[in-house]
């Protein structure tokens, strides 16, 4: 299929991650790790924009973290129907919203209340549109908001550019089912293996402790950077002028040494 209709299906991904390894320890792992990087004791009083929430995992965090008010989107079905659930299993509360929409939806975006926190981990370097997806994120903070983005650094990854990979993913995207299933042996095996079935207990204590990472999983994660489509990515220096320089916002802190980076971003 042709480059610019293809389309992962993140929802669909993040719907397995949830069938197979949601707990209320992946909860609280991801609320913490919310709760730091945002440098506040809780989110009592704040209204909270998951923009993209895909599994809805951190909008449950940051119900459990004392949010006042949460707004959950995303674009995909699959992770809006997800989403739902863990709101359900939350006991479904009048605070919580979960809808449909696109951060690239002018009219759609009209209709969302500005927020005090704007959140939306490695989403928006998968929309086509990176920087105006982060420009109409800005758009949704409150005056003395926050932004709390992640995005694809332009750093090789496992020893490979970013241009490797998107190689790799339009591969994984045309492919079939045991297509895609052959790929994701090979990326275990060439890049955590290292080609070496000795490494295979490591990787299997790596796996056990991937969920100290947000609360996430290796495997799901895996299976999101390879079929990741569509795709962009950025120097960390290129999001701080972008965000400092161009929107007119403080950086509030910043996260490096993953394939993402994670900018707080501050309105003022």
């Amino acid at each position: 299929m042709p480059a610019d209709t293809m389309r992962f299906g993140f929802g669909k991904n993040w719907e397995n991650y949830i069938r197979q390894h949601f707990s209320e320890e992946r909860v609280e792992i991801s609320r913490k790790h919310l709760l730091d990087f945002l440098q506040l004791p809780n989110l009592e009083g704040k209204y909270f924009l998951d923009v993209g929430c895909g599994s809805g995992l951190h909008s449950l965090a940051a119900l459990r973290a004392g949010a006042a008010r949460i707004v959950s989107f995303d674009f995909d079905p699959n992770a809006v129907r997800t989403t739902a659930r863990l709101k359900a299993y939350a006991g479904n509360p009048s605070h919580w919203t979960v809808i449909t929409g696109s951060i690239l939806d002018d009219a759609f975006l009209k209709t969302i209340e500005p927020a005090d926190i704007v959140y939306s981990w490695g989403v928006l370097h998968h929309t086509g549109e990176m920087w105006r997806a982060v420009e109409n994120s800005v758009k949704l903070m409150k005056n003395d908001g926050l932004l709390y983005i992640a995005l694809y650094t332009d750093d090789p990854y496992f020893g490979h550019p970013k241009q490797y990979w998107v190689e790799v993913k339009k591969k994984y995207n045309r492919a079939g089912w045991l297509g895609r299933k052959r790929m994701e042996l090979w990326y275990f095996w060439e890049f955590y293996l290292n080609r070496r079935l000795t490494a295979l207990p490591e990787l299997i204590r790596q796996s056990r402790e991937y969920k100290k990472s947000r609360g996430m999983a290796m495997y799901t994660n895996a299976v999101d950077w390879l079929g990741g489509w569509p795709f962009e990515f950025a120097s960390v220096k290129e999001v701080q002028q972008f965000g400092v320089g161009k929107l007119g916002l403080t950086l509030a802190n910043l996260g490096t040494g993953q394939a993402n980076a994670e900018y707080l971003f501050k309105a003022h």
